[in-house]
């Protein structure tokens, strides 16, 4: 049981004949177990952002880019990434906004509402994430379905397979692993996001509980 478990109990069994510092102690404690959280949302969506693209420096990577274009979405893929990007930079800023609105001590009112607004802030983000991997997936499906000279795509050692069964063996091939990629990344995101706003709906409860 944490310091603030310990501390609620103690303030809970005192009742009327607590003096009003303990009741601050309890809002401040929660005020900054809630600014740690969303420190936590910051940085994981930083990390997020950041790690992945670190692989495109690993031998070999570069090559495998060509594939964009040579599926003929080079220009819109860098739309969309672009776009991605812009999007992206935009909640970064609103989870250090979020950050810098928390980490100001304030009454336990207002800091219920920037509660209430960070765990919609990072919904918004979870849905757009996860949006975004489905329309990246979706691309790479359809220019697969328009390409007609998809074995020079995607070269292969079997000379007996025709042009029509390899693109209906990748496009199942890319659909499956489209479904698992973007089954796997949700688990992610709920698992880190989710335990993080769990957090922070325990710390509302709280705030409001003292409110009462």
């Amino acid at each position: 049981m944490d310091e603030l478990e310990l501390l609620k109990k103690d303030w809970q069994k005192k009742g009327s004949d607590l003096p009003k510092l303990s009741y601050q102690d309890i809002e401040k404690m929660i005020w900054k177990k809630s600014s740690s959280i969303v420190k936590w949302i910051l940085i994981i969506s930083i990390l997020e952002f950041s790690v992945p693209h670190l692989l495109y420096f690993l031998p070999g990577m570069q090559d495998n880019m060509d594939v964009y274009e040579k599926l003929g979405i080079k220009n819109l893929s860098t739309c969309l990434w672009v776009v991605g990007y812009g999007i992206t930079f935009y909640f970064i800023f609103l989870f250090y906004k979020r950050y810098r609105e928390i980490s100001t001590l304030d009454n336990a009112k207002n800091l219920m509402e920037k509660i209430i607004r960070t765990r919609k802030t990072v919904k918004y983000y979870i849905i757009f994430g996860l949006s975004f991997l489905f329309l990246t997936c979706l691309m790479f499906i359809v220019a697969i379905y328009l390409n007609d000279h998809i074995l020079e795509v995607f070269p292969t050692d079997d000379s007996s397979i025709s042009e029509e069964k390899f693109k209906s063996v990748m496009l199942w091939a890319m659909g499956i692993f489209s479904i698992v990629f973007i089954a796997i990344m949700g688990g992610i995101y709920f698992l880190l996001y989710g335990f993080l706003l769990r957090k922070l709906t325990k710390n509302y409860k709280e705030l409001k509980q003292l409110e009462v």
